[in-house]
């Protein structure tokens, strides 16, 4: 049993960090006094750890790492009743860090803990996705089914760590080129096919780009992205809308609001979780409003 303050929990991955998160981690350490670091030692553990300081009373539960950490970080919190739950900072150590942008935090590690040492808070809508037999996991910012969540199981890691994110797009184009599973959505009732689909809690996808320009992280609906054409010539089309978040404007891509989203496919059509790959559709989505306090400017 790790040993915990009543203040401040910090959960970091001291494994995945690289030389410059490492750094960043240091000085985290230097900053946050007497907070209890508990590093993790599988994947999963993150949950564990922060549903288990949430039990024992800690008050601050801070996701050291990227989005998949705070990932693992939601779920633990969420395990425990909403009256007890922490508070969650996150202090931003992963490539993209789409929920610390989101959040409108500073992506240095200064600015990111005097966030936390602030203490101002801010009442955040958290996602649900429920597999088919019943298995139900949440996420933060995002979720993707078919093309993303395919580029991700294809990702090279050894390329990933070299070129950072230009390895997914490197993937993604890679998995366009063999061909995407057609997706069918439900979304609130109003129904659509496309290739590629993407939810958002948030507005933003892959770092600072807007995927979904209307979406609120307090306004408890979901927005949904589906992009119909599914080969190579499509995704260079597609690729500068999104750029300027002008891609709900072309005829050939849904942008949906809604509370309940089905995804299904009559193919292995995987889904992922704030870049964490989860179950194959069909996965059903929806939203908690309000359920995670979070640590924001």
């Amino acid at each position: 049993m790790p040993q915990t303050v009543a203040g401040t929990c910090v959960i970091f991955n001291p494994v995945a960090c690289g030389e410059r998160a490492q750094a960043r981690l240091r000085r985290l350490r230097e900053m946050a006094g007497g907070a209890a670091f508990l590093p993790t030692a599988k994947a999963g553990h993150a949950m564990e750890l922060a549903e288990q300081v949430a039990r024992d009373g800690c008050g601050t539960v801070v996701a050291a790492g990227g989005d998949g950490t705070i990932n693992e970080v939601v779920n633990g919190l969420m395990r425990v009743p909403s009256e007890t739950r922490p508070r969650l900072g996150v202090a931003p150590l992963g490539t993209a860090n789409v929920y610390a942008r989101e959040l409108g935090l500073p992506l240095s590690m200064g600015g990111a803990w005097r966030v936390i040492a602030a203490g101002r808070e801010r009442r955040v809508d958290v996602g649900v996705a429920r597999g088919a037999g019943g298995e139900q996991r949440y996420f933060a910012a995002l979720a993707g089914a078919g093309f993303d969540a395919l580029a991700i199981a294809a990702l090279d890691l050894r390329l990933k760590k070299r070129i950072n994110w230009l390895a997914y797009v490197i993937s993604g184009f890679r998995i366009v080129a063999r061909g995407l599973p057609r997706l069918t959505v439900t979304a609130d009732g109003r129904r659509c096919e496309g290739c590629f689909v993407f939810i958002g809690n948030g507005r933003l996808y892959g770092g600072s780009y807007r995927m979904f320009p209307k979406a609120r992280l307090d306004d408890g609906m979901l927005e949904v992205c589906v992009f119909e054409g599914g080969r190579v010539a499509d995704v260079l089309r597609y690729l500068p809308r999104v750029l300027a978040a002008s891609h709900p404007k072309l005829a050939d891509v849904h942008y949906l609001r809604a509370k309940q989203v089905r995804v299904e496919s009559p193919q292995p059509a995987p889904t992922e979780l704030d870049g964490e790959l989860w179950k194959d559709c069909p996965v059903e989505f929806s939203i908690e409003p309000g359920a995670l306090r979070v640590l924001a400017p």
